[in-house]
């Protein structure tokens, strides 16, 4: 299990990117757009460089959903190998099965 310190700073997380995605995809879009003068896309860069990091998505980690573990997580399932492969063990996730050949 992990810490829940850990689980809790990416719920923080998570819930900082959900507040600040509108203004960061507008200044970004200001930032890309080629019609935009320099003057503009400083003001734009400054005040997407002022936003807090944690906003940013890129710094969301995955965790599974049991136990909150963040390496060895599959995205298609949320579960970390371990416990996908209890899960699959016990034949709770139609469709998936230990592989024989």
């Amino acid at each position: 299990m992990a810490k829940t310190n850990m689980i809790e700073r990416e719920k923080r997380r998570a819930k900082l990117v959900q507040k600040y995605a509108k203004l960061r995809a507008e200044l970004k879009e200001t930032i890309r757009d080629p019609k935009t003068g320099a003057e503009a896309r400083a003001v734009a860069q400054a005040k997407l460089q002022s936003l807090p990091r944690d906003s940013n998505p890129i710094r969301i980690r995955s965790r599974c959903q049991i136990t909150g573990r963040s390496r060895g997580v599959y995205r298609k399932f949320g579960l970390a190998r371990t416990k996908l492969r209890e899960a699959t063990m016990r034949g709770e996730i139609p469709g998936l099965r230990k592989a024989s050949w």
